[in-house]
């Protein structure tokens, strides 16, 4: 699977980790940053962990910061993009299955590798349940981005 992944400062040691772990995993990594420990915004990998997603170059991304929160939250700004932080097995799996989620947002203060590597797994192996019940779910999640929550 074609995977991008990135976080701010905060995940930095846990990413790099994760980055390693999914290229022995066999899968094909795009970088999105911090190449580095210092200080960064989230946003600003956020913005190109998702640019990745919906222009095709990968197929789903995977976020890391201290909570998973602000990643969340930024990468959910970029419409036809679906995050969620993960930080419990059933959630890794069941918002692909039932919301189609797009990018994964862990914290590194919150979980550790092991944990890490256990909930990348179920989610990047997870798919998303395409019956009429959950397409009519995400139709409407398309609509929020297109017209925002005033107009519908």
């Amino acid at each position: 699977m074609k995977i991008v992944i990135g976080g701010d400062h905060a995940g930095y040691d846990l990413k790099e980790k994760i980055l390693k772990k999914l290229s022995a995993d066999g899968h094909e990594v795009l970088h999105a940053g911090s190449f580095t420990p210092d200080v960064v915004d989230f946003p600003d990998i956020a913005r190109m962990v998702c640019a990745a997603i919906t222009d095709h170059t990968a197929e789903r991304g995977i976020m890391i910061c201290g909570s998973g929160v602000g990643a969340a939250i930024a990468c959910n700004k970029t419409p036809g993009i679906r995050a969620a932080v993960v930080h419990d097995l059933y959630t890794a799996r069941q918002c692909v299955e039932h919301d189609n989620v797009t990018v994964m947002a862990i914290g590194q203060d919150i979980i550790g590798y092991q944990a890490a590597c256990d909930l990348i797994d179920i989610f990047l192996h997870a798919e998303f349940h395409d019956t009429e019940e959950f397409r009519q779910r995400i139709k409407k999640l398309d609509d929020l981005d297109q017209r925002g929550a005033q107009d519908g």
